[in-house]
């Protein structure tokens, strides 16, 4: 598995944190940053990765920005991507299991560091329940995606 991880200025501290987590567990990743903490624009950092994600470059992604809200709703625009935003363990195992999400999205104003790293090792341990109905309806998720604008 490999990793491609972001945050925005909003998310710089939890994203060492998951860093460091993925080096505990010896998982390659991608660092895209960002490494200020002045204002910068959450979609330049959540489109690389849901792009390398959508592409292959990267099995999984993570992002991180202040409520996780923005970085989920920019990567979720990548074709191929099901980002799920997640503050809870339950959540990050369930979305892994049940909706085989690739990108991770968590907000560094709601939740705190240990709290993420929970999360995240969860999230990259779980994995996709597949078949039955789970992979139904992901596979109906899919077929949204395809559709053209009336």
């Amino acid at each position: 598995m490999k990793v491609a991880i972001a945050s925005d200025h909003g998310g710089i501290h939890i994203r060492k944190e998951i860093i460091s987590l993925l080096d505990e567990l010896k998982i390659p990743y991608v660092d895209l940053g960002c490494e200020c903490e002045s204002s910068v624009d959450y979609p330049d950092y959540a489109v690389p990765v849901a792009e390398k994600v959508a592409g292959g470059e990267a099995d999984r992604g993570i992002l991180i920005c202040g409520t996780g809200i923005g970085m989920s709703i920019a990567a979720n625009k990548v074709k191929g991507v099901r980002c799920a935003l997640v503050h809870d363990t339950f959540s990050a195992k369930a979305t892994r299991e049940h909706n085989n999400s690739n990108v991770l999205a968590m907000g560094e104003r709601v939740i705190g560091p240990g709290l993420a790293r929970d999360i995240a090792k969860i999230w990259l341990e779980t994995p996709f329940d597949g078949g039955g109905r789970h992979e139904q309806r992901v596979n109906k998720v899919s077929l949204i995606e395809q559709r053209s604008p009336e």
